[in-house]
C-alpha cells in the first residue's frame, strides 16, 4: 500500500511527523508538504510561477506552494509510482464547520479525491495551553486508513476528522457527524508596522453557532473524535426545480 501524506502547516510540523510515524507500518509512506505554513490556503493552485520540490527524506519532498499544489504534483507525475490513498494532517487546530471552506488541510484531501484517490483530512482541536496530543489524532487517522482499506467508501467521499486534544485513553470514541457552523469571525485586528504604516490581521474565527447534537462541534466538545463525510459537488440539487421556475417567470 502506498500512502501520500500532506498538510498545510509545513513539512516540519509536529502533526505531520506524528502522522507519518503512525501510518508507516501500513505500507510505503510518501510526504509532499509545503515548505512553510500555508494555513488558510484553501484549494488554491499556483499557476503564475514554477513550483520547486526539494527532497528532505526518501520519497519525501517540500514544495514552494500550497497544499493543493503538493498533492497535485505528487499524484500527477512527481513520483514514478501511483499512490493508493491521501491523508492530510494532523492539522494544528480545528477544521470544524465552515472551517473546511478555508482549510488547506481539507483542500489537500479534496485534491487527492478529485484525482481519484480515497482521502482523509485529520485535525487536532487544540486550545490555548492544551497539551497537543498529536499522537492521539494520528492513531485515529491510522484507524480510519485501516477501515478504508477493509471497507472502501463510495468514490466521492472525503472524510474530515477532528480529534479533541485528549490522550488516547481519554477519548470517548468516534461519532459520525455533519458540519456545524460558526458565528461570523471577530473583527480585523489593526496594527502598525515598524514604519508606522497600517497593517491588518484577520480576526479569530467565531465560536460555534450551529453546534448542537449531531454536529462536529458537539462531538468534539463531548470528548469524541468527529468524522464528517464531505464531497466536492457544491450543487444545491434541491434548488434546481425552483430555479427553473424562477427563470420561467416573465
Amino acid at each position: 500500500m502506498k500512502i501520500l501524506l500532506s498538510n498545510d502547516d509545513g513539512y516540519r510540523a509536529e502533526g505531520l511527523t506524528a502522522l507519518a510515524a503512525a501510518i508507516k507500518p501500513l505500507g510505503n509512506v510518501s510526504i509532499v508538504a509545503p515548505d512553510r505554513n500555508r494555513s488558510g490556503a484553501s484549494n488554491s493552485l499556483t499557476l503564475d510561477v514554477p513550483l520547486r520540490a526539494a527532497r528532505f527524506d526518501t520519497d519525501s519532498f517540500y514544495v514552494n506552494g500550497t497544499p493543493t499544489d503538493c498533492v497535485h504534483l505528487a499524484i500527477s507525475g512527481l513520483f514514478d509510482f501511483d499512490h493508493d490513498m491521501v491523508v492530510s494532517g494532523v492539522n494544528d487546530g480545528a477544521n470544524l464547520g465552515d472551517d473546511v471552506l478555508y482549510s488547506g488541510t481539507v483542500a489537500a484531501a479534496m485534491e487527492g479525491r478529485s484525482l481519484g484517490l480515497p482521502a482523509i483530512a485529520v485535525s487536532l482541536v487544540v486550545e490555548p495551553g492544551s497539551p497537543r496530543n498529536f499522537d492521539s489524532a494520528a492513531q485515529i487517522a491510522l484507524d480510519m486508513v485501516r477501515r478504508l482499506v477493509l471497507h472502501p467508501l463510495p468514490s466521492a467521499t472525503i472524510l474530515n476528522v477532528n480529534v479533541p486534544d485528549l490522550p488516547p485513553g481519554a477519548l470517548r470514541g468516534i461519532k459520525v457527524t455533519r458540519l456545524g457552523m460558526r458565528h461570523r469571525s471577530e473583527r480585523i485586528v489593526r496594527a502598525k508596522d515598524p514604519r508606522g504604516r497600517n497593517v491588518y490581521w484577520v480576526g479569530p474565527a467565531g465560536a460555534g453557532q450551529d453546534a448542537g447534537p449531531g454536529t462536529d462541534f458537539h462531538a468534539v466538545a463531548s470528548g469524541y473524535a468527529s468524522v464528517t463525510p464531505l464531497h466536492i459537488d457544491l450543487t444545491r440539487h434541491s434548488a434546481l426545480p425552483e430555479l427553473e421556475s424562477w427563470f420561467g417567470k416573465p
